[in-house]
């Protein structure tokens, strides 16, 4: 059944602790607070863009892709060492990036809580890039991914991809 963002994600019951834990590779899909269309501006996607990198630095995770869509955001994550922790990451992510946000809009950026998907060693990490890179055309946002503005990588040019 397929997932139903048409309404903000409420807490969500997780997984024990340690299976966000070590040199795992995540998929995270987030909503803006009552799915409102933030993600249409390049300068709030560019600082939100900044915010990913500096907390990936932060807490050891790659970033393997990201895909900014008007009202949600969509990434693949994979820790880097032992102690890289999923829970951190977001919590850090989605603290600074909020705060900028209020700070500068007077207003809330994320709703509560996110969907996580701990992917298995079989899951081919190309193959899901490919699928988040493709939510823009799959929306008829654009003809083609790749022509998207408000997704990328940190890890890939994204371009090899064609």
């Amino acid at each position: 059944m397929p997932l139903d963002l048409s309404q903000s994600i409420p807490k969500r019951p997780r997984l024990l602790s340690e299976a966000y834990l070590g040199c795992q590779r995540y998929s995270i899909t987030c909503t803006t607070h009552n799915r409102q269309p933030i993600f249409i501006a390049r300068d709030i996607f560019e600082i939100m863009r900044q915010y990913l990198g500096e907390v990936a630095a932060k807490a050891q995770f790659r970033v393997w892709v990201f895909c900014f869509m008007p009202d949600h955001l969509h990434l693949l994550l994979e820790g880097k060492k032992a102690e890289s922790d999923l829970q951190q990451y977001m919590k850090l992510f989605k603290q600074r990036s909020g705060y900028w946000y209020q700070q500068n809009t007077g207003q809330r950026l994320w709703s509560t809580s996110y969907f996580d998907h701990v992917l298995r060693k079989e899951e081919d990490t190309i193959v899901v890039v490919k699928y988040i890179l493709a939510n823009p055309e799959r929306a008829g946002l654009v003809k083609s991914w790749y022509k998207y503005p408000y997704s990328g990588s940190f890890e890939l040019n994204t371009k090899d991809l064609l």
